[in-house]
Parts: structure tokens; C-alpha cells; sequence
């Protein structure tokens, strides 16, 4: 997500693109300072092998993911930079870190009260997991803000920068995508990841600042429910659209990314269909692949 979403809800890294640079610019809100870019690198902290991947669930239409079985006969590996090889771990996002279930569409107030309570815990986590970011969570549960932990790597041919604890997520879905059909499907250009502003107003903070969240090709995968401009945009406006019509990207790609704790923000009231963003459990990404 690029900008301030809606006034409602309390609520870059770009690499080298000029493309993407426009784009944020063109999703940026009345009163919002423009992002800046953050530089990356394009040397990758892990590489991947060659497996075949599991078929991967359907997407969640509620807010809440499906758990992902995994296939005991079809694995995904990859190889961390200290030269191990690991058996990337499915899993799904936890449903206290997604947004759609911090402000539920109820006037029951145990239900208002049990989502602010979950975005309360949601802040708690990932400072705990990712860092402080000032003015949210506690400065004693994380020596370090966000993007003392932001690391370089690539994705899919892609330079970006992400939180460094989440770079082996990203090469298990590079992975489980090349061993797939799906690999082949789009051919995306440029992708952000980290930033060092909040682009939300209120208690929401972005998960792009915790450098867990990353935006595929922004000018080709709509977020038809932000600010404007994206209302007037082509694809918001064509009637009887389905979400998966409003982006370029396939679904074959949300269905691998949501095997490995990602969250598609697709799923969302913004239908925000370039935005992922790591909602998994950063101690169960990988485990010890089997001899």
C-alpha cells in the first residue's frame, strides 16, 4: 500500500523504477508528504532450488485465511546464505494481523472491543518480531527500529528491501513459483518493500514500515478502494469487475504467496491487489530439510 487509505480507518522503498515512482505519486493523499526513495541493492541474501510445489488452497474471501495443507510428496526448498538448505514450512496468516478483523463491520461493542484489542496485540507483535516504530508499541520491546533490520534482496528478478526476517518467506514463494506454471504467468518489472514514513493516519501504522509488506507493480494492479486518484482509474471504474479483474497479476501467484503466510490485501475492503504482506510466524518459515 502506498498512501493514506481512507479517512474512516486510521486509515518506500521503491527500486530503481521511474514507473514506480509516478505511481506512488499518483496514490498520494491531501496532507501526505511524498515518499522517498530508500536505494537497494540487488544481491540477494538466499538463493533457491529446484522442487515441485504443492498445490496451494483458494484464496480466503473473508478476511480470514484457509489453512494451507501441505503435500508430505511435493516440497519447496531453498539455500540460506550460510549455504544450508531448508524445507520452506506452509502456513497461513494469523488472523489477530489482519486488518479487515481490527475493525469489524458491527455495532455489538464486545465485537468493536475484540478487534481493537486485536490490533492492540498486532502492534505489540511486531514490534516485539520487527522493531519499533515511534509512536506505536512499546520502545522497551525492541531496541532497534524497523529498518535497523532491513536487508537487500531480490524477488523474481526484482530488487527491493525487507525486513531481513522475512527475505526466506519471499524466496520460498520465488521458488515455489518457478517450480511452477505460474512462474511463467507474469513477468512483473518492479516492486517496493520497505519505507520509513507511516502512510496510514490514526492507530493504524503500515506494515510497510516494519519492512514485512512489499507492492508488486503498482501502475498494473489497481487499489480500487485508496484515495484518490485510484476511484477514476479504468478498472475501478469498469462496472461488474471482480477483484481478480482489476489487476494484472494472476491468482495462481496470491494462492503461492498465501502458502507461506502472506496476506493479499486484495482480500480487503481497499482491494488493494499489488499489496502482500507477511503475516506468519517468522520462527516457522523454514524448517531442516531432510537428507
Amino acid at each position: 500500500m502506498f498512501a493514506v487509505r481512507r479517512p474512516l480507518v486510521p486509515a518506500v522503498f521503491l527500486v530503481s523504477s521511474v514507473l514506480i515512482a509516478s505511481a506512488m505519486h499518483a496514490r498520494g493523499a491531501s496532507g501526505e508528504e511524498p515518499k522517498a526513495d530508500a536505494g537497494a541493492s540487488t544481491a540477494p541474501t538466499t538463493t533457491t532450488t529446484a522442487a515441485s510445489a504443492a498445490s496451494a488452497a483458494p484464496a480466503p474471501s473473508n478476511g480470514t485465511p484457509n489453512a494451507h495443507p501441505s503435500s508430505p510428496s511435493s516440497h519447496v526448498t531453498i539455500t540460506t546464505a550460510d549455504g544450508r538448505t531448508v524445507r520452506c514450512r506452509e502456513q497461513a496468516a494469523q488472523p489477530f494481523l489482519i486488518r479487515g478483523n481490527w475493525f469489524p463491520k458491527s455495532k455489538d461493542a464486545d465485537v468493536i472491543k475484540a478487534g481493537r484489542k486485536m490490533l492492540e496485540d498486532s502492534v505489540r507483535y511486531r514490534t516485539e518480531k520487527y522493531g519499533y516504530f515511534e509512536g506505536f508499541g512499546n520502545p522497551k520491546a525492541n531496541a532497534h527500529p524497523p529498518k535497523f533490520y532491513a536487508k537487500s534482496t531480490s524477488f523474481m528478478g526484482m530488487p527491493l528491501q525487507v525486513h531481513e526476517r522475512i527475505i526466506p518467506a519471499l524466496k520460498c514463494v520465488e521458488a515455489a513459483l518457478k517450480a511452477t506454471p505460474a512462474g511463467d504467468e507474469y513477468k512483473p518489472r518492479a516492486a517496493g518493500g520497505i519505507r520509513f514514513k507511516n502512510t496510514y493516519r490514526g492507530v493504524e501504522v503500515s506494515n510497510h514500515v516494519y519492512g514485512i509488506a512489499i507492492d508488486i507493480e503498482p501502475d498494473k494492479n489497481s487499489c480500487c478502494g485508496c484515495v484518490a486518484p485510484w476511484p477514476d482509474h479504468p478498472l475501478c471504474k469498469a462496472k461488474n469487475k471482480t477483484v481478480w479483474e482489476r489487476m494484472a497479476m494472476p491468482k495462481s501467484w496470491v494462492e503461492v504467496f498465501e502458502r507461506y503466510g502472506f496476506y493479499w490485501l486484495g482480500h480487503d475492503v481497499l482491494q488493494d491487489t499489488m499489496h502482500f504482506e507477511f503475516l506468519g510466524d517468522p520462527e516457522k518459515i523454514t524448517e531442516t530439510a531432510a537428507l
